[in-house]
């Protein structure tokens, strides 16, 4: 008899040991998973982050220069004019003051072919110049009065399959041979000019010692087809006695004139009648003015002196006109023998009597690189097409270095703090990645999306946590349980709704509507919460035997019809008040009265969109953390003799202040990171402006706008990737300051 009691529960305690055991198995493969789940969301997240740094560290790298070539060329040669290479760094070449042309091998350092100009019996070179770096032309001053021009060319062929053959020529750039430049046949002992589109500008002093100015324009014949030139003269009366040296623009529309520390500056757009437009003192004490040149794109001129600074002038517009001002400087880079830009960046070196090479670019205002090499007393220098060579003129030998600087124009300075750009009055943040022109230098000041970001994120705030917050204390608090089934999953599901329909409906109909009825929005909302007071301070005083009368139940949802009367009545009215207080048009009031800009697509649309867009985040964390205060705290407080609104603000708000601090911090790293919206109802404006009626750009909108059209691996490209890292550490502080001050408030008021 006790064996058969026994069996039986002796089954019941393996069943239930077994049980337990699978329960515990369970619990802690959920365990396991769980923190596997954990731990690759940490990874996940580490992974982000560093390939972010990955992608974005190369843009404040230094340059690299490494020697690769070095070539010799005859003994008999002139002082150098010019020195550069072809696109591929395969042929450098070297043009010498007189006018003689070597192209040399970079391979084995041959000499390919060398040009001599062809002179008349008796004449001689008497002065040559150069173009900018970009268009590699030169020209020689003759002592005949007459011009020649070149440019260095090269030509690439493919004879066999797969095999590259380039080809260097030398080019005349008149057809006809020598240009009679001076009509009296005076030497051209000194020499500027500048050629584009069948127009030449030619400045020189002749044997006279006057600087005269000759402008040609060719027109071609439509009946022989030939160019007829027809030439303009001037005398520049007020030209310094003596010039070290002379620039003339590409454009043909200025010409300097480098004499001691002085540099003085014609307007020659006239030919006939040039005027002296400014005199540039770049006096240094003692120090001498030895170097000048233009840079990239001819807006800036660069002063180099002989201690090793080099000073940046470009114009700016001021009380006076137009005129050259210093903007940078850069210090410390030993005596500068020679000068050299790119072709189309802000990039330049500087080459010392010691050796040392310098590479810089002035509106990053970076010191890329400076090494010293042996390339000691240099006479020339000059980038490659591509910039990713420089050749160097030294001990009678070309030297080809290899240059790697492929984000010069970024720097922490350019992308956080006021840049001085060429053309603008004054330093701004300025976000201009893309441009039609050639010359352009692309402006990255990561500054006015950040500001944007900030701005629609605190207009969409300033809109939606009233409004959620309020309702959500409402609806867990006060709202009978029927309503509350009812209203709390519809504003959930409002979540799930598309950004991209939202911004849709902002771009296209809150905006415009806002436009036309500016004054029955701003009436809109003065009149909607103090009728909602009216409404239930009415409320309260009715007698009692109207409201038993009333379904409780829904006595909220009588507020329904006083909102849409309201807003009824504010739209009527904002006719008349455009009328009379605008003189019929809101917009031009403020445009031109108040001096306010406006944007049909602004903050105030923004705010609105996106608040509705961030009000269910905050409304449902916020709800279910009031509505998840202890019942037995709020009856407690009531039956202490406090009122509902006093339990309410004394009791249940601070024992959910963690979780609405959080439904707010939620509702504003969503603000933060939305992109559709902004992008859309913002109108793409990268200013740095509060005004409500004014746009912006955003961190997020900007990547969704910009990165299919950059090109991978540019500074473009890269950049925007480091304006996600900002982004993604936005959010990272947001998120850690949120649990911090939970946790906090969490500690303080856990004892209630």
């Amino acid at each position: 008899m006790d064996s058969q009691v026994t069996e039986p529960k002796a089954m019941a305690n393996f069943l239930v040991a077994k049980g337990n055991s699978r329960r515990a198995f369970k619990d802690k493969a959920t365990q396991i998973g769980v923190s596997i789940g954990g731990i690759m969301v940490f990874v996940a997240l580490l992974l982000i982050f560093f390939y972010l740094l990955y992608v974005v560290k190369p843009i404040f790298d230094g340059a690299e220069v490494s020697p690769k070539a070095n070539m010799s060329y005859p003994d008999n040669r002139a002082a150098a004019l010019m020195v550069g290479s072809d696109e591929q760094n395969e042929i450098a070449y070297r043009v010498s003051i007189a006018g003689e042309v070597d192209f040399l091998r970079v391979a084995d350092g041959s000499l390919i072919e060398s040009h001599v100009p062809d002179l008349p019996e008796g004449v001689t070179v008497v002065s040559s110049a150069v173009a900018t770096a970009a268009e590699q032309k030169f020209a020689l001053g003759l002592s005949n009065g007459q011009a020649l021009l070149y440019r260095v060319e090269f030509g690439v062929t493919y004879p066999a399959e797969g095999k590259r053959l380039i080809t260097p020529k030398l080019r005349a750039l008149n057809a006809d041979g020598a240009i009679q430049v001076d009509e009296a046949g005076g030497s051209l002992d000194q020499l500027a000019f500048g050629l584009a589109n069948n127009q030449m500008t030619f400045a020189y002093r002749s044997g006279a010692g006057k600087w005269r100015l000759t402008h040609l324009e060719g027109e071609e014949n439509l009946l022989t087809e030939e160019v007829e030139w027809s030439a303009s003269n001037a005398v520049l009366d007020d030209a310094p006695a003596k010039v070290n040296s002379a620039l003339m623009t590409p454009d043909q529309r200025q010409l300097m004139l480098q004499a001691g520390s002085k540099v003085y500056v014609y307007d020659i757009r006239d030919a006939d009648s040039p005027s002296l437009l400014q005199v540039i003192d770049a006096e240094r004490g003692k120090l001498a003015l030895t170097r000048m040149r233009l840079l990239a794109g001819a807006s800036s001129i660069l002063l180099g002196y002989d201690n090793g600074d080099v000073a940046q002038y470009f114009q700016v517009n001021g009380e006076k006109g137009r005129l050259y001002r210093e903007i940078r400087e850069f210090k410390g880079l030993g005596k500068v023998d020679t000068l050299a830009s790119e072709f189309y960046r802000k990039s330049f070196a500087t080459v010392s009597d010691s050796g040392k090479l310098t590479l810089l670019y002035t509106t990053s205002e970076r010191e890329l690189l400076s090494e010293t090499f042996d390339i000691a007393q240099p006479k020339a220098m000059g980038f490659s097409p591509r910039s990713n060579a420089l050749v160097v003129d030294a001990g009678n030998k070309l030297h080809l270095f290899a240059v790697s600087n492929a984000h010069p124009e970024v720097s922490w300075s350019a992308l956080w703090t006021k840049v001085w750009y060429e053309g603008y009055p004054e330093p701004a943040y300025v976000w201009q990645s893309t441009s039609g022109s050639d010359d352009f230098e692309a402006k990255l000041s990561l500054m006015p999306l950040a500001f944007g970001t900030i701005k629609a994120a605190l207009y969409a705030m300033l809109f939606a946590v009233p409004l959620a917050i309020a309702g959500a204390i409402y609806t867990a608090y006060f709202m009978s349980p029927k309503v509350r089934a009812l209203v709390k999953p519809t504003i959930e599901i409002m979540e799930a709704l598309p950004t991209v329909i939202l911004g849709f409906l902002a771009g296209l109909w809150l905006a415009p509507l806002v436009e036309d009825h500016l004054p029955g929005i701003v009436l809109l909302l003065i009149l909607l919460p103090v009728s909602i007071l009216l409404s239930a301070f009415g409320w309260s005083k009715l007698p009692g035997r109207w409201k038993q009368r009333l379904p409780e139940v829904y006595q909220e949802l009588m507020l329904i019809p006083v909102i849409l009367l309201v807003g009824w009545l504010a739209f009527e009215f904002s006719p008349m008040l455009e009328v009379a207080l605008f003189g019929g048009d809101t917009r031009l009031f403020i445009t031109h009265e108040l001096g306010i800009t406006f944007d049909q697509r602004n903050a105030l649309v923004v705010g609105i969109a996106m608040g509705f867009a961030v009000i269910p985040t905050i409304f449902s964390i916020a709800e279910d953390a009031i509505f998840s205060v202890p019942r037995h705290l709020s009856n407690g407080s009531l039956a202490l003799g406090a009122t509902p609104w006093q339990t309410l603000t004394r009791v249940v708000l601070l024992t959910a202040s963690p979780g609405i601090f959080s439904a707010v911090m939620m509702g504003l790293g969503r603000a933060v990171g939305e992109t559709m919206i902004v992008l859309m109802a913002t109108g793409n404006t990268a200013i740095m402006e509060w005004s409500v009626f004014e746009g912006m750009r955003t961190l997020a909108a900007n990547i969704a706008v910009e990165m299919p059209e950059s090109a991978i691996g540019s500074s473009h490209y890269r950049v925007l990737f480091l304006a996600a890292f900002v982004l993604f550490i936005f959010t990272f502080i947001f998120n850690t300051v949120a649990e911090v001050v939970r946790q906090r408030l969490r500690e303080r008021y856990s004892s209630l």
